[in-house]
């Protein structure tokens, strides 16, 4: 099977290119250098891509195979901060990672999922990010739930999958201070994608 992650060089994106079990895989992400050191082990493709920029996503998928059968969004960013001293850069790019890239991933890439093909997109459980700070994080993961709700609508005969893990131990928790107490791994949730991928498939996986 052919398979892209985007996002790779993230926490949970590298776990899940450290898991993956398809041969063609293919890897993006805005680090040449981690995407590169990712990919060289397993010979997979590395592209680099900000998400953010529709001409940069619709030129990598204009790039890769005219079918996927598996597309994993794991691209991302949280960048907490009061609503008194909300900056729009930092805004756009919670926006750009979390919401505008999976808008144009699905415009380019839902054309190229095979019918039966997964869609995958990290989003975040409401009640894990409903504090002080994360209004944009919050925001946005909300908007990509609603996203995928509408795109199902537009792509049937394939399943879209939005992912709810616990707290994960990442690097975007450098961003906020601390990482929170019981939080899982990132192989935890590479894990339970990997494995939801070899089953039925479903529209909502709780790690």
């Amino acid at each position: 099977m052919t398979t892209l992650i985007l996002g790779a060089t993230g926490g949970i994106g590298s776990a899940l290119v450290q898991s993956w079990p398809d041969k063609e895989l293919y890897l993006s992400g805005r680090d040449e250098g981690k995407l590169q050191a990712l990919a060289q082990p397993l010979n997979a493709k590395a592209l680099k891509v900000d998400v953010g920029f529709e001409s940069q996503v619709s030129k990598l998928f204009e790039g890769l195979p005219d079918t996927l059968d598996t597309i994993v969004y794991a691209a991302g960013s949280a960048y907490p901060e009061a609503l008194a001293s909300a900056k729009a850069e930092s805004v756009r790019h919670v926006w750009n990672a979390n919401y505008f890239g999976l808008l144009w991933t699905l415009k380019y890439g839902l054309p190229k999922l095979a019918s039966g093909g997964r869609l995958y997109v990290i989003g975040a459980r409401e009640e894990l990010t409903t504090a002080r700070g994360f209004s944009q994080y919050a925001a946005s993961k909300a908007a990509v739930a609603r996203l995928l709700t509408i795109a199902r609508l537009e792509a049937r005969g394939k399943t879209l999958t939005l992912v709810l893990p616990p707290a994960v131990d990442t690097g975007l928790w450098a961003q906020v201070g601390k990482v929170p107490k019981g939080a899982v791994t990132p192989q935890v949730v590479a894990e339970a994608i990997v494995a939801d991928r070899s089953g039925a498939g479903q529209e909502e996986l709780r790690v």
